[in-house]
């Protein structure tokens, strides 16, 4: 279950329990506290803490820009000011923290955005619950032959079942033996700090996660991404989905101008200018390597 017995009762008396605060609120957030919505098989995203909201970053830019603020109209737009021309601190003064259930290894690709606080569920002092993230059937994929990182054509058939079947007995049979090795039954088991590592990457850990607005949208651009795995993609479009209803202004900027915006290179925006003057651009004529050309290409359509 993607919430302990322990952890439920803990939210409910939470919930029931509400206290006034002279605090900025932000509303659409006041309603994703303490709820856990789930992702993937066994795991959780949730709301522990948030501070800040669309005020927030417009308070923080005015103060520091001062007069030269004076022509923004308005908060919304000046938010999409702040976000077109790549300002970072306004959006720092927001801060989120997240309670998230995950696969380890979907934690290894997380951790690689260092700009975080970040608190792990410990096994050396506890026992990792028996979960195991098993793919559904449609997300099982072969290795994508123009991708190193990606994957390619749908396994089907006895070849899916044969995958499926070996990763859930091999994460039983690791489990099994983790189990058996901390066992004291009639004999001194092995340290918990040692036996963990027998657990295998699909075992499910938690953690507290900690990170102001600035690089949460960061991590967002790179993880939810369509081009991101997918056992992370799913964990950023929940965080996508709390953070809409958190900061709409900001959010709606940044699916504006970084989720639905593109960046070019001086090279292919003069071909870009070529275009419109009506020349031929081919990639033999753009200055570009193939690759290159062919997202450039992606991008213009």
């Amino acid at each position: 279950m993607p919430l302990s017995p322990e952890q439920q009762a803990e939210i409910d008396e939470l919930r029931s329990a509400p206290t006034q605060t002279l605090r900025a609120t932000a509303p659409g957030m006041e309603q994703h506290l303490y709820t856990a919505h789930p992702v993937l098989d066994h795991g959780f995203v949730r709301v522990i803490d948030y501070m800040g909201d669309d005020n927030a970053i417009t308070q923080a830019a005015r103060v520091s820009y001062g007069k030269g603020t004076k022509s923004v109209q308005n908060d919304e737009g000046l938010i999409r000011y702040l976000m077109r021309h790549w300002h970072s601190t306004p959006f720092e003064m927001c801060e989120i923290k997240l309670h998230v259930k995950l696969p380890v290894f979907v934690a290894r690709q997380w951790i690689r955005h260092r700009t975080a606080n970040v608190n792990e569920y410990s096994a050396r002092y506890s026992i990792l619950d028996r979960e195991f993230y098993i793919p559904a059937p449609d997300d099982l994929a072969a290795q994508s032959t123009i991708n190193n990182q990606g994957r390619g054509e749908a396994l089907t058939g006895e070849e899916a079942e044969r995958v499926l079947r070996y990763l859930r007995d091999d994460a039983t049979r690791c489990y099994d033996h983790y189990e058996e090795m901390i066992s004291d039954d009639g004999q001194q088991g092995l340290a918990r700090e040692l036996a963990r590592m027998n657990l295998p990457a699909n075992v499910y850990t938690q953690w507290y996660w900690k990170v102001d607005l600035h690089n949460l949208l960061h991590f967002l651009r790179l993880r939810a991404d369509a081009h991101a795995q997918y056992e992370i993609r799913v964990y950023a479009d929940a965080i996508c989905n709390i953070t809409a209803d958190w900061v709409p202004f900001a959010y709606k900027a940044f699916e504006d101008y970084r989720m639905g915006g593109a960046t070019l290179s001086s090279t292919a925006l003069n071909c870009v200018r070529r275009m419109l003057k009506g020349e031929d651009v081919t990639q033999e004529n753009s200055g570009m390597s193939k690759g290159e050309w062919r997202e450039f290409k992606g991008v213009i359509g």
